[in-house]
């Protein structure tokens, strides 16, 4: 509920900013530049926290950095710096980047790395629903908690993926995707079967699925996931000569999809760490020091001109 998203923001924004520089053992005068997410996504969200970098910036002196919430995702695989071996070098470019998540299933591929890496070119997205809001809907038809996604998950490995054969849209070298139908698939099965799927409230678990059934279900809608984001990555891959991938957003996380990824995929790949495969500051951060490196830093009067935009 966007509305109270946004009280919600302004009631924790400043005591999360505190904890984080009590954690870091700093203080506000330490600061000498501000990252803040701009956009897209729930509008009243954004205006909360970009008001807030705003105030905080214009009141300390020091430059603003706005950054795009996808393009922090794609930054999430750079979080650890120089640490991280694992991290892609310019041999392995070009780098094919499924962004996948609540908000946004798309695949990217970037030619270019930080700090001079820009906004990559975008290959496909999906028409309708992204595969973590599938995720978390589906979950929520079987009355599970939310976020789904990960209950999903868990379940999922106690069930059999081939119980229930729910769709797999966009067959052939299509390489756009489509979520929008599963939820609806998942509904009608329950309801052919005698349940009564969840859809408001508190959910009656007498007229669920449970125990080995419920796993069924899980594993069942997670694989019809799964496979159609590892086939349109493999295609990707065909088509643009990539020579590695990196997996990024929340569905990163996703046990069955690493696993078959893993199975299914010959270049090398990345994917963040589970504290960064979530919506998380850290991406954020990583994305606004690149660009405050190119340059591209907001001073004085300038940074209050900022504005948001929602997706």
């Amino acid at each position: 509920m966007p509305e109270v998203a946004s009280r919600n923001h302004l009631d924790m924004l400043a005591p999360v900013v505190d904890e984080a520089l009590e954690t870091a053992g700093i203080g506000f005068g330490d600061l000498t530049g501000i990252a803040v997410t701009n956009g897209p996504g729930l509008i009243g969200a954004l205006l909360v926290g970009l008001s807030a970098a705003k105030a905080y910036a214009y009141a300390l002196g020091i430059p603003l950095v706005t950054v795009n919430h996808l393009e922090g995702h794609l930054h999430s695989i750079f979080i650890e710096g120089q640490k991280n071996s694992a991290l892609p070098l310019e041999s392995s470019l070009p780098l094919l980047t499924c962004l996948v998540s609540g908000g946004h299933t798309n695949l990217y591929l970037l030619r270019g790395l930080p700090p001079r890496m820009l906004m990559p070119q975008r290959l496909s997205q999906s028409r309708d629903d992204a595969a973590g809001e599938a995720f978390d809907k589906c979950a929520k038809l079987l009355g599970l908690p939310y976020p789904g996604g990960v209950h999903l998950d868990r379940l999922a490995r106690g069930g059999n993926p081939a119980a229930f054969k729910f769709p797999r849209p966009l067959p052939g070298k299509n390489l756009e995707f489509s979520f929008s139908g599963l939820k609806t698939a998942v509904l009608t099965e329950l309801k052919n079967a005698g349940f009564v799927p969840h859809i408001w409230g508190e959910p009656d678990f007498s007229k669920l699925p449970q125990g080995a059934l419920l796993a069924d279900y899980c594993a069942s809608i997670q694989e019809a996931i799964v496979q159609t984001l590892a086939k349109k990555i493999r295609l990707a891959i065909e088509q643009t000569g990539a020579k590695s991938l990196a997996v990024v957003g929340g569905v990163s996380a996703n046990s069955r999809l690493r696993a078959l990824l893993a199975e299914k995929v010959r270049v090398p790949m990345l994917f963040p760490a589970p504290p960064y495969c979530t919506d998380n500051a850290a991406m954020i951060g990583a994305c606004g020091l690149f660009a405050f490196e190119r340059g591209e830093a907001l001073e004085s009067e300038a940074l209050l001109r900022a504005g948001a935009f929602s997706s």
